[in-house]
């Protein structure tokens, strides 16, 4: 669907482009703002039978979670012209629909409300290229970091880092607007699970496996001044947990975080200042 959306939209920039010049784009990178966020969550456990246990879907989380980003984002001449750095942080919590089994059960003999805290951060750095006086083309650099603390059982909190190379395309519409069209694809690194122990529940802590990182992103930016700026966002993800090491729990039991797929829809609409 996203696909679809930014092909019909790059089919107009062209003649809308006519309207704009650069100092509008320009403004665009240069402001710090705060964002109002919905992440949507689409997570799912699945098993491969590992001593016997289920195959297929185990459990999955779904559901909006609300919150907020801050970022700066600057484009200056500080080294090879053009040059472009942007730093963002985002906090979300809130509330997800979870639908597992209970130990041996089948998918969906267990539905609750799960809480969930999000943490983000991330930093790009890359160099601009005009194309025309109202496109500029960025290709960049990007890491971060995120942090899912789930509410099941006693609390799961997993960690990931990761990088990628993206593209930031921008377009000039009119005498407002600059319409943003981003795609980034990476890898994650240092993926971790901290489960914690409770009530006949021994925790573990175990590295997870990593996987590509991919997001693909449209957002519009609207000038009502040269200073004061809105904007309207949605961004996709999607990246992928590979199944721990197993480990004793104490008994005679064991346990393990099975391979898991997460994909977020995340919204945005904010207010910045430009300088």
């Amino acid at each position: 669907m996203l696909r679809k959306i930014i092909v019909s939209l790059a089919c107009v920039v062209s003649s809308a482009a006519a309207w704009a010049d650069s100092s509008l784009i320009d403004a665009a990178n240069n402001q710090m703002g705060i964002q109002t966020i919905s992440t949507y969550v689409n997570y799912t456990e699945t098993g491969f039978g590992r001593l016997g246990t289920r195959t297929g879907t185990l459990d999955t989380e779904t559901g909006s979670v609300p919150g907020v980003a801050a970022y700066l984002s600057t484009m200056s001449d500080w080294l090879f012209g053009n040059d472009y750095l942007e730093i963002e942080y985002a906090h979300s919590s809130g509330n997800t629909d979870y639908v597992g089994a209970y130990q041996g059960g089948i998918y969906g003999s267990v539905t609750q409300t799960s809480s969930a805290i999000f943490s983000d951060y991330s930093g790009r750095y890359g160099r601009g290229f005009k194309l025309g006086s109202a496109s500029l083309w960025t290709p960049y650099l990007e890491w971060g970091q995120h942090t899912w603390e789930r509410g099941v059982n006693y609390g799961e909190t997993y960690t990931h880092r990761y990088s990628g190379i993206g593209l930031l395309q921008q377009y000039g519409l009119g005498r407002h607007v600059v319409l943003a069209l981003n795609v980034l694809y990476g890898g994650t690194a240092d993926s971790f699970i901290v489960v914690n122990s409770g009530a006949n529940l021994t925790g573990f802590n175990a590295p997870l496996g990593n996987s590509t990182f991919s997001k693909a992103g449209i957002s519009f930016d609207y000038a009502f001044s040269h200073g004061l700026h809105a904007s309207l966002g949605i961004d996709y993800l999607a990246f992928d947990y590979g199944i721990s090491a197993t480990y004793a729990t104490g008994g005679g039991f064991v346990a393990w975080e099975p391979d898991s797929s997460s994909k977020y829809t995340i919204a945005r609409f904010g207010l910045s200042q430009s300088f």
